[in-house]
């Protein structure tokens, strides 16, 4: 693994920069599930300043956090130890220093003084908005940096002057963590650990694909090996968890639309929704819908998990605890091997998706699935221009033939959809295998222009 310790954030970076060089008063609230690298990209943002003042809360009680607070912040600003300790009177004398303050794990700070966005408001509101302060606020609860600070029943709403929901990294900058150069090597990490920064530097650099899960998710040992299940316990709150559990595996396990979630998990119809939607809060699950859907009146919904990590864990790891403590060392080959191409497939999809500007470039107004009865597509892409940009997605062994290109163009002609210009769209075809293909099929891509063909190689 590289020795870098922080990787790209570039755009993130730029932003807190500016805010803290600028003379004007700024409140930033940065707000991420946990493990994505919040706390690094704020010590990152401030590594060559001397005007800062970075505390992390912990869980004790209000006096105990202010005296550690006063503590950490009067090796910067002495005058502090001689203010009262009171959260209105550090801040307001930090203001009129144009501080830049940074409380880390706010939600702590909350659940010990649930006053404190009050206090705060106040003080925002009375003394530090005309200063050149600025006070950054990091959570790693989703549901109480939304309740507490982002929403409109919240004493500082409409106070933040900048918001950073942190994203795991994309994967051209998550590849730089992983313990390979090989491009089917990267996709395949990408599909069971993700751009979450944390999970990235556990792997061993010297390990193989198949040691590096062995050794830190299926081990009973493994940092990996209870993650998701300590995230929704701790970080989201969700303390009776089996029925969420259930319904996460269901979609792992490839239950997609909502009547097979409902069934595999014994839960009524009606009731999914509150389920499925607390967990489309905590960034765990995306709902699909067919890339030329209207989302606000279409019907049409597929669900999926979106941290590689938990899909994994929950297909793989989540019922299998007894058979994995048996089989040791023999885990990967026994249950995970036989059956992780079959895994790869929808993570290859997402891939090649979130490769397609770059492949063939062009301005998109949407890129995502399409289904409809019996044709579906793996890749669409709606194109400014007029172009359908439709493309298949092989993650096997075979290479991909004319047939599969013929089955492709078959199926882009069942989707509805005008240009914005009108008139009928013009298409072209992207084929994405993992082992290449035919002759007969490169011998068709050569001879046309409205054909492309792609392997890791060339999404990498």
């Amino acid at each position: 693994m590289p020795s870098t310790q922080f990787v790209n954030r570039n755009d993130e970076l730029d932003l807190l920069r500016s805010r803290f060089d600028q003379d004007d008063a700024d409140l930033v609230v940065i707000y991420g599930r946990r493990r994505l690298g919040k706390s690094a990209l704020v010590r990152e943002a401030i590594a060559d300043r001397d005007d800062d003042v970075y505390w992390q809360a912990t869980e004790e009680t209000s006096d105990a956090q202010l005296e550690n607070f006063v503590d950490t912040a009067s090796e910067t600003y002495p005058l502090l130890e001689d203010i009262q300790r009171d959260w209105e009177a550090l801040l307001r004398a930090l203001g009129r220093e144009d501080a830049v303050i940074i409380l880390d794990e706010f939600p702590y700070l909350v659940e010990s003084d649930d006053a404190l966005p009050s206090k705060i408001q106040r003080v925002w509101d009375l003394h530090l908005k005309e200063t050149g302060a600025t006070l950054v606020l990091v959570g790693s609860s989703i549901s109480i940096m939304e309740e507490k600070v982002l929403s409109g029943g919240s004493p500082l709403y409409g106070r933040r002057t900048a918001t950073i929901d942190l994203p795991p990294l994309a994967l051209d900058d998550a590849q730089e963590l992983y313990p390979t150069e090989d491009p089917d090597g990267i996709i395949q990490s990408w599909g069971v650990f993700g751009g979450t920064p944390y999970y990235l530097r556990a792997l061993d650099d010297d390990a193989a694909f198949a040691e590096n899960i062995q050794r830190h998710v299926l081990s009973e040992h493994g940092v990996l090996h209870n993650e998701p299940e300590f995230l929704l316990r701790t970080e989201f709150g969700i303390h009776e968890p089996q029925t969420y559990y259930t319904i996460l595996r269901a979609i792992a396990t490839g239950r997609r639309a909502a009547n097979e979630i409902a069934d595999f998990a014994g839960v009524d119809s009606n009731a999914l929704g509150t389920y499925l939607s607390k967990l489309r809060r905590l960034r765990l699950v995306e709902r699909d819908i067919p890339v030329t859907a209207n989302p606000n009146s279409t019907r049409k919904s597929r669900y999926r998990l979106k941290e590689p990590l938990f899909r994994f864990w929950f297909r793989y790891v989540y019922g299998n605890e007894g058979e994995i403590v048996q089989l040791g060392d023999a885990a990967y080959d026994e249950l995970v091997a036989p059956s992780f191409t079959d895994y790869m497939g929808p993570m290859f999809e997402l891939v090649c998706q979130n490769a397609l500007p770059d492949l063939v470039p062009k301005t998109y107004r949407g890129i995502g699935y399409w289904w409809y009865r019996q044709h579906e597509l793996d890749v669409v892409g709606l194109a400014s221009d007029g172009t359908l940009v439709a493309g298949e997605c092989k993650y096997t062994a075979r290479e991909m033939h004319e047939g599969d290109l013929a089955d492709l163009e078959r199926s882009a002609t069942q989707v509805d959809w005008t240009p914005p210009g009108g008139g009928e769209p013009n298409y072209h075809y992207c084929c994405f295998c993992r082992s290449g293909f035919s002759d007969g099929l490169r011998q068709t891509a050569d001879e046309r222009d409205d054909v492309s063909l792609f392997t890791p190689a060339d999404i990498v």
